[in-house]
């Protein structure tokens, strides 16, 4: 078990080299940080532009290979170098990295959570109401835009507060922008409050997307599980139809969903760039999308190589998952 796992692990940490250079390459040759400085009022001069360019390690004109082999051993150094504005990387990445984890992780748990348990609950019932209605409102919310899922989600968010007059009395119960209240931000109970209300519709519009994705993939997965022996044999054995299905069916049905929330938490960190932008949360969504079109080449390197060790990780807490639900694994 501790070699299948080392062997994992050194593949993945390849991987993520791999991934990560390629980004770097493809930043440094695509996108033209010198265009930000072009086209100010006063006008830079051309010297000026190249001396700060070269100060970022951003300057198109020296070979692409010199300065990635300059950032990569920034990179082995724990320094991601300079974003476009002057600013450390490190910094940016180590600020936002805790907003996008406040956003995602709670939303990501409960979604993953109630739409594995809907989904086993339908495979139960097949075909009955109970497993229709899940099922449609499933296809529904995954037909919409998360764009559109977010947008309607604080819209009720709004007509909840006007409808128990929280707006006039110059406070609301779920807010719609920001992570907290101006004056507000730190750890007491007050704050936290705050927090608990800026954090609740973004949140909802999380486990509302999760849950429809996860219940789909355990529904499926559930269904294998009902016709196989082992489930009879737990039976004659003399589990109830219940207690063989928690213990044996639905512990073997989500072994193959420990992959997917392993993946999926580690991508939402990027992905869920409409959820931050629509709540105006400043995480690392908004940061990897401002860096593209910003043409800050370091800042879109470090945030590609901070998901590529996210995605290492999940693959890697993924094969001990599965090796925790499926014992076969351990030998």
């Amino acid at each position: 078990m501790a070699k299948f796992l080392l062997r994992r692990l050194v593949y993945l940490v390849i991987l993520v080299a791999v991934a990560t250079s390629i980004a770097y390459l493809l930043a440094a040759t695509q996108l033209n940080p010198r265009s930000r400085f072009e086209g100010r009022n006063p006008p830079l001069s051309e010297a000026a532009i190249t001396s700060t360019l070269n100060d970022l390690n951003m300057n198109p004109d020296e070979p692409v290979l010199t300065r990635f082999g300059r950032w990569a051993n920034g990179v082995v150094h724990g320094d991601l170098g300079k974003t476009i504005l002057g600013q450390s990387v490190n910094q940016q990445i180590s600020s936002r990295m805790w907003v996008s984890l406040r956003l995602v992780l709670l939303g990501s748990i409960i979604g993953a959570i109630v739409g594995c348990a809907l989904g086993a609950y339908g495979a139960v019932r097949q075909y009955r109401l109970s497993d229709h209605v899940v099922t449609t409102a499933s296809f529904i919310v995954l037909s919409i835009p998360t764009v559109v899922l977010c947008v309607l989600i604080a819209l009720a968010g709004t007509k909840f507060n006007q409808a128990v007059g929280a707006t006039a009395a110059g406070k609301q119960v779920f807010y719609t922008v920001g992570e907290y209240s101006p004056g507000q931000g730190g750890w007491n109970w007050s704050d936290l409050v705050d927090r608990a209300q800026h954090l609740f519709l973004p949140t909802l519009v999380l486990v509302i997307a999760s849950a429809a994705f996860y219940s789909r993939y355990q529904r499926s997965a559930m269904l294998d599980v009902l016709g196989q022996d082992f489930l009879r044999t737990a039976q004659a054995k003399g589990l109830t139809r219940n207690k063989a299905l928690i213990k044996h069916g639905l512990r073997t049905a989500l072994i193959p969903l420990t992959t997917f929330f392993a993946y999926n938490l580690a991508l939402l960190f990027i992905g869920s760039v409409f959820v931050e932008s629509i709540f105006t949360w400043h995480g690392m969504g908004e940061y990897l999308v401002n860096s593209v079109s910003g043409q800050d080449i370091n800042s879109t390197a470090g945030t590609t190589l901070f998901v590529a060790v996210l995605v290492l990780l999940a693959g890697f807490l993924s094969d001990v998952a599965y090796a925790a639900l499926d014992p076969r694994v351990r030998v």
